[in-house]
């Protein structure tokens, strides 16, 4: 008689891969620290019984909406990026950079929430109580229904949440948390998932909303098992430049709504507060028209906002300097090189021994191909030293052969760069926009768009 196959005694806790002997990453999902040993090593039978259900299975018409109705967080540019506020029963993850601002974001939301009537528990791993009441004054946070606790044990978490019932649950973070009926340390993705689930638990069971902040690993990943992305039912990223105030906040996940909404955030010595319209942070006033300069208006998910790239662009230099600079800030240095090389080799702008510094107003950043025909014009204002007309954006793709190329949302764009007191535009042909009131130029090649604002070289002409 055959015996049955020996399971493999180690198996990867994200996707289940198994191997014979130990090893630091999985060979099939290629996560570090995921392999561990397996309880057992050869399978046992077992007999599945009925088992008590918590409520017995119900027509999907008569489900009761009442209970997963949104409320608002208090701050609106949260509720604009969870599509209406904050779902009882819901568990959200915010993960971001250190510094970034989560935890100033997050004390105000508890804040808020307390004072529209809800009992807010605001749980730290990370720092003591005092050192979280030293920030609620200033950010004027402080409310008799808002509650505090500096924690690290799952245990005392749960009777934290049993004695103050609270509606808001706030875990800040939930790396810091660990069960002690585990032998891991915290932040181990044996301890992430088993609090995760936990706070799930937590959430469904009482009707709580539940918001987790995550640590992010050197990539910007959510540090912790991917599992923990699954299983949350909101993942939201926290983004912003250390050395800028602005702060995005963007969903990457909503079981509760749309994934196409981004929040906006002036980070400053008062606390934060949302930015219903942005648009004057990513732009300059000048007091009379500057070469190197060129608006455009991008898409931050549902959003237009409208961005300024500034370009400078040096004398031609000796041969014996070696090759020219190409620096970029806020903008993709390849799509960037490849823009100037179009300009150079297709328009005819001579940019050959020449340092080309390029970036973006504020610390915005723009990767999205839409800003490629006003990065070349503003680099070819720079080039012949020429400013461009200050009530003009450009908006369009440039290809390698030269061509200007349709890019989605170009309608509400142009609307947007009206409504801010923008009157000329130049478009890619067969765009089809009509904004009364606006100039809009169409344009089939990148020689085509400097000839119109005059900034062609003669060779060219």
């Amino acid at each position: 008689m055959a015996k049955a196959p020996a399971r493999d005694p180690f198996r990867c806790t994200e996707c289940g891969w198994s191997t014979t002997k130990w090893v630091g990453r999985c060979g099939e999902c290629q996560a570090w620290g995921s392999v561990e040993e397996s309880a057992g090593l050869t399978p046992r039978k077992v007999t599945l019984l009925p088992g008590a259900v918590a409520a017995p299975a119900t027509p999907i018409g008569e489900i009761n909406l009442a209970a997963a109705q949104s409320r608002s967080s208090g701050v609106a540019e949260l509720d604009r990026t969870l599509g209406g506020g904050l779902v009882p029963g819901g568990v959200l993850l915010l993960a971001g950079e250190p510094g970034v601002g989560k935890s100033t974001l997050l004390l105000t939301v508890a804040a808020e929430s307390a004072r529209s009537g809800l009992t807010s528990l605001y749980l730290t791993g990370e720092e003591s109580a005092a050192q979280v009441r030293l920030r609620a004054e200033r950010l004027k946070a402080i409310d008799p229904s808002l509650w505090l606790a500096a924690e690290t044990d799952l245990a005392a978490l749960i009777s934290h949440v049993d004695r103050v019932q609270p509606d808001l649950l706030i875990i800040d973070s939930i790396q810091t948390i660990a069960s002690s009926a585990l032998d891991s340390s915290p932040g181990s993705i044996t301890q992430v998932r088993e609090v995760a689930n936990t706070a799930i638990r937590i959430a469904k069971e009482r009707g709580i909303t539940v918001i987790l902040v995550g640590h992010v690993t050197k990539d910007g990943s959510i540090a912790g098992p991917r599992l923990l992305e699954h299983l949350v039912d909101v993942v939201l990223n926290f983004e912003g430049d250390r050395h800028s105030r602005l702060r995005l906040i963007r969903a990457v996940k909503n079981r509760f709504g749309a994934t196409d909404e981004v929040g906006c955030f002036d980070l400053h010595d008062g606390g934060i507060t949302g930015v219903a319209d942005p648009t004057g942070l990513f732009t300059t006033r000048h007091a009379e028209p500057v070469p190197g300069t060129c608006l455009t208006v991008a898409l931050e998910g549902r959003r237009a906002l409208v961005a300024e790239i500034q370009a400078l662009v040096g004398v031609e230099k000796d041969r014996d300097y070696g090759n020219a600079r190409r620096v970029t800030s806020g903008l993709d240095s390849s799509r960037c090189a490849m823009t100037l090389a179009v300009l150079e080799l297709r328009a005819g702008v001579n940019l050959a021994g020449r340092d080309a510094y390029v970036a973006t107003v504020g610390g915005m950043k723009l990767v999205e191909p839409s800003v490629d025909l006003a990065l070349a014009l503003a680099v070819a204002s720079a080039a012949v030293n020429l400013a461009l007309p200050p009530d003009l954006i450009a908006i369009g793709e440039v290809g390698l052969a030269g061509e200007i190329r349709r890019v989605n949302g170009l309608q509400q764009r142009a609307q947007e760069a009206y409504r801010l007191g923008f009157k000329k535009a130049i478009l890619p042909a067969g765009s089809e926009v009509k904004v009364p009131g606006m100039d809009i130029v169409e344009v089939h090649r990148l020689a085509q768009a400097l000839e119109k604002v005059k900034l062609l070289p003669n060779n060219q002409k």
